[in-house]
């Protein structure tokens, strides 16, 4: 029996609303005894005074590449950066090659991830095949397969009777259905938000708009079928008053928002950097204003990190030409939790929003450190200031916005089933 003892940290568990110092007890893979002065024979003790103890990070949308593009990412090395970043479970999208439109090649990414990776892989699979929008994808044989949710994230399906059909099939499966919300002939060529900065840049713009009207139009198809519906990387205001409206008309409608789209206003673009090139753009600091409320009051229920490595080569070139994708697992945390520094939301409210939250969307194990639950764990360093390198990173892509940048609070040990896997000065620890 292995015995881990952390000693003396800020238990932050959003499951029971608790938050107070105590010592945690874990053995092998569960949480055994919570409370203070624990005593335990033969522990490994691992001191946690000044830190934050909780429930390990669940990212909902993270892009990993395998099968298929290994040499942007691949699953050892997303699930390397996963547990640095502190998340002990992660989604992974199905815009692969192949595209994960099959019960084969979901159960391909299992496999692999159960050998290779440290954190946990949940496979998201397609929700028409190759991504077209037209024809719904086997649903069921893909959830039997170990598929948590449904996407064509990356793509949007943009004909309202195949999304209905695929909202009505979700909901015999009990699936999420999450949707990237951006109106294809709206959006057109767009890279960075429509506005001043796209006209002084004199890039392409990508209006709002085109992410508000594809979020009304499937709002209301939730509420025509009755499914689940979940809005990937939230960007606009418009955009949360059409989510607050949802949810109290008693639809089933969660969302996300990323830590780029709290933290950085389009006017990041404005030297061309194709590390601040992502879908949906980023947008205008009143919109920024009104996300960071909504995360805070659960308008937006969690937070998602939309992680898209690519190649240094693919995104060094000219910004209209280059991929949308950033980072963002190992610094996801350091971003957000300027949000507790502000006073805009409580250390227990955004442990809420990253670990209790998602799981409970997906219906996945984890978001508690009750006795029972599994001993997936983060502990976490909130005065820790720290300059991120992506070059010292664990993906194997650099396209960061924040490359460079110093970040306060930073992850100093992550568990996973009762296992050290992470820990600062230490790096990596797979037994």
């Amino acid at each position: 029996m292995s015995r881990v003892l952390i000693r003396g940290g800020r238990l932050l568990d959003p499951s029971i609303d608790h938050d107070a110092v105590a010592d945690l007890l874990v053995e092998d893979d569960r949480v055994v005894e919570v409370g203070p002065s624990l005593k335990a024979e033969n522990a490994e003790v691992i001191e946690a005074e000044g830190k934050w103890v909780a429930p390990g990070f669940v990212d909902l949308h993270v892009h990993l590449r395998e099968p298929g593009q290994e040499y942007k990412e691949d699953l050892a090395s997303g699930g390397r950066a996963a547990v640095a970043g502190g998340f002990t479970s992660i989604c992974c999208m199905a815009n692969t090659e192949p595209v994960n439109d099959d019960p084969a090649v979901t159960q391909y990414i299992l496999d692999r991830a159960a050998k290779d990776s440290p954190a946990r892989i949940f496979p998201i699979a397609a929700a028409t095949r190759r991504l077209a929008g037209e024809v719904m994808t086997e649903m069921s044989a893909l959830k039997d397969a170990g598929a948590v949710a449904f996407s064509d994230d990356g793509e949007t399906i943009m004909d309202a009777r195949v999304m209905r059909n695929v909202l009505e099939y979700s909901k015999l499966v009990d699936a999420a259905v999450v949707i990237h919300a951006e109106d294809c002939g709206l959006r057109a060529d767009g890279v960075v938000n429509e506005g001043r900065m796209s006209t002084r840049l004199g890039l392409p713009g990508n209006p709002v708009e085109a992410e508000e009207i594809h979020i009304a139009r499937d709002i209301r198809l939730a509420r025509l079928t009755g499914a689940r519906l979940h809005v990937g990387h939230v960007s606009s205001g418009g955009s949360v008053e059409l989510i607050q409206a949802a949810k109290e008309a008693g639809l089933s409608v969660t969302a996300e928002v990323t830590p780029h789209h709290l933290a950085l206003t389009d006017e990041a673009t404005g030297g061309y950097d194709t590390s601040t090139k992502m879908a949906p753009p980023l947008r205008t600091g009143s919109d920024i204003e009104t996300l960071r409320k909504a995360l805070a009051e659960g308008i937006i229920d969690c937070v998602a990190t939309d992680h898209a490595p690519h190649a240094t080569y693919e995104k060094d070139v000219e910004f209209t030409a280059a991929p949308c994708g950033v980072l963002g697992l190992e610094t996801a945390f350091g971003v957000v939790c300027d949000m507790v520094r502000t006073g805009e939301i409580s250390p227990l409210e955004l442990m809420r929003r990253m670990s209790t939250a998602p799981a409970q969307i997906f219906d996945l194990e984890g978001g508690s450190l009750t006795p029972g639950s599994a001993a997936d764990i983060v502990i976490l360093d909130p005065n820790c200031s720290w300059v991120y390198d992506p070059a010292e990173g664990f993906s194997k892509s650099r396209n960061s916005p924040w490359a460079g940048a110093e970040l306060k609070g930073q992850v100093f040990a992550t568990l996973v089933d009762g296992r050290l896997v992470y820990q600062t000065g230490r790096g990596i620890l797979i037994q």
